[in-house]
């Protein structure tokens, strides 16, 4: 599979450069990344596979449009998986982790009264990529992060249409579920760490649910 390609159309699709329920013709993206139809489709499957876009014959590539109880029904699969990576990756936490969590926390302070969705969606794949990496479980990683991605859109859809007042309260969530774990960690007990993933992931969902319900033209 052309890497390239896939990283650049699922970057479109997942920063909603392509919006949801838009159409995408495989010749057209051919001829843009200059590549014949059989590499691009390698990618389009796997994307399919991911549930990013679908495949429609003789019409096109429809990217997914973003629906609250597919994404609410991928929440719940998240909770368990984000609980176990939790568990796994407090076991292995280093001096080096900790060094990378508190980097995390310096850096949410920054987001506030600045609106970046791309900076705090950094931030939030950073804060992911440290427990994958503490976790040191390969499939576990390559699940967790397909789900996320689905869950992402609609999170991200979300940052672009806060106020500020609402931007703040995002990031001081996200900096305080970041304290709260950096206590866990330190107070060596992985089960409530985990725990504590599963717990900041509800409220995630809740607050996305929340903005959901009161945004239109979705």
């Amino acid at each position: 599979m052309n890497i390239n390609i896939y990283n650049k159309l699922k970057d479109r699709i997942i920063y909603l450069t392509y919006e949801p329920g838009h159409m995408l013709k495989e010749k057209e993206l051919a001829k843009e990344f200059g590549v014949s139809r059989t590499p691009l489709r390698t990618v389009l499957f796997r994307l399919e596979w991911e549930h990013l876009v679908k495949i429609l014959p003789r019409t096109g590539i429809l990217v997914m449009e973003l629906e609250l109880n597919t994404i609410t029904n991928v929440f719940q699969a998240r909770l368990e998986l984000e609980a176990v990576i939790g568990s796994m990756a407090a076991e292995r936490f280093t001096k080096l982790h900790f060094n990378r969590l508190d980097e995390l926390i310096i850096e949410c302070d920054r987001q506030f009264d600045h609106k970046d969705p791309k900076a705090l969606a950094a931030l939030d794949m950073g804060i992911k990529q440290l427990f994958y990496e503490a976790a040191a479980n390969p499939f576990l990683t390559e699940m967790s992060g397909r789900l996320y991605s689905l869950t992402f859109r609609l999170w991200y859809f979300n940052m672009i249409k806060m106020h500020n007042d609402e931007w703040n309260i995002e990031v001081m969530s996200i900096k305080e579920d970041l304290l709260s774990l950096s206590c866990l960690l330190k107070s060596n007990t992985p089960k409530k760490v985990g725990e504590a993933r599963k717990e900041h992931l509800v409220k995630h969902l809740k607050r996305i649910r929340s903005n959901f319900l009161g945004l239109s033209g979705i």
